[in-house]
């Protein structure tokens, strides 16, 4: 957006928003903020677009998240879902309606930043931030926060939002504490026409053979994403398990195009999502879904939350109301996303314990084939049906008070 400093102000120029980290979540902050016609910064260190480790699945809730008039660059629309356990008991359910599409994230990501452009955000990239002030010699108020860039350049904003991802130096800076921590492995495979046919429309979801593991095949056009998550600390079984995956479905002949791995990183329950001036969201908040790991729907989500409060915050003329705005900040992200996640980690620890449970219930009862399509197709969430539909909250009492042990059913052994 253009500014009405004069030149000389222009030198030590106050953004109202600063956003560091360009992806979904980031994007979502920049777009949200600038739309309500403050002057945002986009911070991003890479170079756009960037690959990023990611199945692609854009959900339900990922979709009502989007800014308006946001065309997807769906690779792939899903109306079919393979369940196996670890190679064995496959079946395949099917759905008029899609449940779900597949993006790849270079693309998405860029879009994402367009649309924030186009709101007014300004975008750099191949910008790393060093750390954040918001006391010392940097910040010239107590209404000001100083990102200080690699270099030694100053930005200065009256709120900062962090989506620089898990590892990222804003979530340091927050104090964001991590209770979960998964290693995800994936594979771009480039295949044949006649191989790319028979996945058209299909992805397959693999119980693993780790508790809490599970591999996917998502198919794009003449490349399948394949991968696997599991616990971190199972690192050398994961590698093989991927393995074994892509050899089983008759995949190993072909040269992938990217291998890659990454960490995914869910909050502890009392984990910080401010610091004075400063929000997180998304991967830096450690915000995802502990069960299924999908977290562009909470960097999305997240992400808008996190623009539409910043801007607040940017607003707010001293430290209580600073802080009143920050709480209400946590507050909405628990009350919505909190509440996804506390299922979904209820979910994981039954998984765990019983995978060939959660693999029968979902491939031969109807209400659990249904509440899939639900959540996928975004009329509902994890937190919602839980609350909502008694028989699902009693079965989630019920895994709740499985004893311990019998993790090996169902081929997950």
């Amino acid at each position: 957006m253009s500014s009405d400093n004069s030149s000389a102000d222009d030198v030590r120029q106050v953004w109202d928003v600063v956003v560091v980290g360009a992806g979904p979540a980031g994007a979502s902050a920049a777009y949200a903020a600038a739309v309500a016609g403050r002057r945002v910064l986009l911070l991003e260190k890479a170079e756009l677009p960037r690959y990023k480790t990611c199945g692609g699945g854009i959900i339900g809730p990922s979709r009502d998240a989007l800014p308006p008039g946001f065309e997807l660059p769906f690779k792939d629309r899903v109306h079919a879902v393979t369940f196996s356990s670890n190679g064995r008991f496959s079946r395949t359910r099917r759905s008029r309606q899609m449940l779900f599409g597949l993006i790849n994230r270079p693309e998405f990501d860029q879009q994402l930043v367009e649309h924030a452009q186009k709101a007014g955000a300004e975008l750099r990239t191949g910008v790393a931030v060093q750390r954040v002030e918001q006391h010392g010699s940097a910040v010239p108020d107590r209404r000001t926060v100083a990102v200080v860039l690699q270099g030694g350049e100053t930005v200065l904003a009256r709120a900062v939002v962090g989506a620089d991802g898990s590892a990222g130096r804003i979530g340091a800076h927050v104090g964001v504490k991590l209770d979960q921590v998964d290693l995800g492995l994936e594979a771009e495979i480039p295949v044949p026409e006649t191989v790319a046919e028979d996945w058209k429309g299909r992805v397959l979801i693999d119980w693993g053979p780790m508790p809490g593991s599970y591999g996917w095949v998502f198919p794009k056009g003449d490349t399948l994403t394949v991968g696997v998550i599991s616990r971190r600390g199972e690192g050398a079984a994961t590698k093989r398990y991927l393995e074994d995956f892509i050899a089983r479905l008759g995949l190993a002949g072909f040269e992938p195009a990217v291998s890659s791995g990454h960490l995914t990183r869910c909050r502890a329950d009392d984990s910080p999502l401010s610091r004075g001036r400063v929000l997180v969201c998304g991967d830096a908040a450690g915000l995802l879904e502990p069960w299924t790991r999908e977290g562009i729907s909470f960097a999305l989500r997240s992400g808008r939350l996190a623009g539409e409060w910043a801007v607040r915050i940017a607003e707010a003329h001293d430290a209580v109301d600073t802080r009143r705005q920050a709480l209400n900040y946590a507050f909405a992200v628990k009350a919505g996303l909190g509440v996804e996640m506390s299922v979904g980690k209820r979910m994981l620890a039954a998984f765990e314990q019983r995978p060939g449970v959660f693999h029968a219930v979902l491939t031969g009862f109807r209400p659990a084939w249904k509440a899939f399509k639900d959540i996928t197709q975004g009329s509902t969430t994890l937190g919602e049906l839980v609350r909502t539909h008694p028989m699902a909250h009693r079965a989630l009492m019920a895994l709740d008070r499985r004893p311990a042990g019998g993790g090996g059913e169902g081929g997950a052994e």
